[in-house]
């Protein structure tokens, strides 16, 4: 089977590729709003990791919508779910399944089941959530057992997620400091590749 994964270059989509791999033809989805170069990186990680990659064109629309309902929220949550409902459909209207790193304790984004069940029947794929039951304790030890990781803060490792994206909009848009009012400081990951196969990985 066929899948377009959306991956972003960091450990939860990383882990969901490499559980689908061997099950499923994998062929990575690096997502761009045209914001940013950023998606690049996440092209590359996937590369080094050994798997096909893709382009995925999202609308810039989608990105200014999503940039204004966090502004007016006043918190990121709404506009990222909006931003990866978006890409999830992009990715449907090109591959007969899709799938994405979603974990079990995700505050966004998540994909419940009325959200699989309308995308699956709106068009007509399957839907495949490889980290749907794993919460974070897990998919931390299993990045640390088989991945080469670098951590660092969201605003500068640059990653190929919608995030980087949407804050580098609202930074043009509304300026630093509303990026700073609405997004949480927290550690970002970017996967570099897999433990003891290159790509500067640890050898086990």
């Amino acid at each position: 089977m066929e899948v377009g994964l959306l991956y972003s270059g960091g450990k939860d989509s990383t882990l969901a590729a490499c559980l689908l791999d061997g099950l499923c033809d994998v062929t990575l989805c690096c997502g761009t709003f045209g914001v940013t170069d950023d998606h690049y990186q996440a092209s590359e990680a996937g590369r080094r990791l050994g798997f096909e990659t893709a382009r995925l064109d999202l609308d810039p629309e989608v990105a200014r919508e999503a940039v204004e309902e966090m502004v007016a929220n006043g918190y990121p949550r709404e506009g990222i779910q909006q931003a990866h409902e978006h890409a999830l459909e992009r990715a449907a209207g090109e591959w007969p399944a899709v799938a994405d790193g979603t974990r079990r304790d995700d505050r966004a984004p998540t994909v419940d089941r009325p959200l699989a069940q309308s995308l699956e029947d709106r068009f007509g794929v399957s839907h495949l959530a490889p980290l749907a039951g794993v919460g974070r304790n897990a998919v931390d030890r299993l990045a640390d057992a088989h991945l080469a990781v670098e951590t660092g803060p969201s605003e500068e490792l640059a990653t190929g997620d919608y995030e980087t994206e949407l804050r580098a909009l609202m930074r043009r848009e509304h300026g630093q400091e509303t990026v700073e009012a609405v997004f949480p400081e927290h550690v970002q990951s970017r996967v570099t590749g897999r433990r003891g196969r290159g790509s500067g990985a640890d050898s086990e």
